[in-house]
């Protein structure tokens, strides 16, 4: 993809430039761009030519001043210029082969490539990396990078990413550390595959890469109904085996979804370190606990209202919990509705894969002035679900009033929106 704007930031140099949605940014200092890499690296002169293809087709050259740090405040498409490295791997647990048809195309995408991990902390396999690319990340001294590693044991690798050159994962990692490259670790947990002693084998490979090892998150295997052959899900007996191996070794943290299905309570933040790896669930209901516990609750609203979460199934304890609090607030009603996968099946159970459809079976006869839905059930900068519809079709096939926090579950948001009410 070329390097497209798709906006400008508010009162930046872009916007003075008068570049706009459509345009595209050819070269800088006459070199061609593939990705934000490049793009950050070149911004970096005082001084500089732009080269910029307007909607129009017409290509003008721009020379400006900046100072050193400042940015352009160009929003682009895509993080990537050129072609997106793709997966070669075909995981025995890969979530895109177990979609349905008809859902969004981007959905189906297989990427692997290590700009975008760099980039956006999404998940490589360093089965494509090749030479030139390790050239470049040694060259520029790029990282951290996240890395779905899995298991150390290059046939085990090799069964479960059916790759032959997922064997290389340790030569991989080696040579990370030997360049001081740091890497977070991440192990998609397949009971009969790489749990019990081959955890152990893991864990204890990974931590002798020493400081170049940021830290490992261990997540349960998500199977849904679409999937055509048959593997295990996490049960309780393999969330107590898997969480009673990861403590014997630092740096390594399970997602809520272990202590969920363990029976067991989230643990406190320390356990979490930096929250380095949020995104994969692991540490998300803690921050969510955490900062509603540092909010000031105020005592009565002026008038009644009620409010619903409408939250996953992973999430509905710890809902009920800050639903607990907040009913003590006079002229509040909280309630806590839990989203039922029908769509994937029952054994998906997080907020990030709900579909339009089972939020209006779960909220459509809900009696409250606003539904709390989290932004993560919509594509980024998008109000569209999984499934390709609306959150307008939501409302319509509803007929109530929504309040998507825009960061997540911000409980911050929330309270703010009690608040007006005081």
């Amino acid at each position: 993809m070329p390097a497209i704007i798709s906006g400008v930031v508010d009162g930046s140099i872009a916007e003075e430039l008068e570049l706009a949605e459509g345009d595209e940014l050819l070269s800088i200092d006459g070199e061609a761009l593939s990705d934000m890499i490049d793009y950050n690296y070149l911004c970096k002169n005082e001084q500089l030519l732009i080269e910029i293809k307007k909607k129009d087709g017409e290509i003008e050259e721009i020379e400006l001043e900046k100072d050193y740090d400042e940015d352009l405040g160009i929003i682009f498409e895509s993080a990537v210029f050129d072609n997106v490295k793709p997966c070669l791997n075909n995981c025995i647990f890969c979530f895109v082969s177990q979609q349905p048809k008809g859902l969004r195309d981007t959905l189906y995408i297989k990427d692997d490539d290590y700009r975008l991990s760099y980039l956006q902390g999404t998940y490589i396999t360093t089965t494509n990396l090749t030479p030139k690319d390790k050239e470049r990340i040694a060259r520029l001294h790029l990282g951290p990078f996240y890395i779905s590693v899995h298991t150390t044991n290059p046939d085990l690798r090799v069964k479960m990413l059916r790759n032959p050159n997922a064997s290389k994962i340790m030569d991989n990692l080696k040579w990370f550390a030997s360049q001081e490259i740091p890497f977070h670790a991440q192990i998609v947990l397949c009971p009969g595959y790489n749990d019990g002693q081959e955890l152990e084998r893991t864990l204890s490979d990974l931590t002798s890469l020493g400081e170049a090892l940021l830290s490992v998150a261990i997540v349960p295997v998500g199977v849904t109904q679409f999937r055509k052959d048959t593997l295990k899900t996490v049960d309780k007996k393999a969330a107590l085996e898997t969480l009673r191996i990861a403590e014997k070794f630092s740096k390594v943290c399970c997602s809520d979804e272990f202590f969920l299905l363990a029976g067991k309570d989230i643990p406190n933040s320390e356990y979490y370190g930096n929250f380095s790896q949020l995104d994969d669930g692991v540490g998300s209901l803690r921050t969510l606990i955490d900062d509603f516990d540092s909010l000031e609750l105020p005592e009565k609203l002026s008038k009644s209202l009620t409010i619903c979460f409408a939250c996953s199934v992973a999430a509905v304890s710890t809902f009920e919990y800050i639903a607990s609090k907040l009913n003590t607030i006079t002229n509040l009603t909280v309630l806590v509705r839990p989203v039922i996968s029908t769509y994937w099946g029952d054994k998906i159970t997080v907020a990030g894969l709900i579909t339009s459809e089972d939020l209006i079976n779960t909220v459509k006869d809900v009696d409250a002035d606003y539904i709390i839905v989290p932004s993560i059930m919509l594509k980024p900068y998008t109000n569209l679900f999984l499934d390709g519809k609306s959150m307008d079709y939501v409302i319509s096939e509803t007929s109530k009033e929504f309040f998507i926090t825009k960061d997540n579950y911000s409980i911050r948001e929330v309270i703010e929106l009690i608040c007006l009410h005081v």
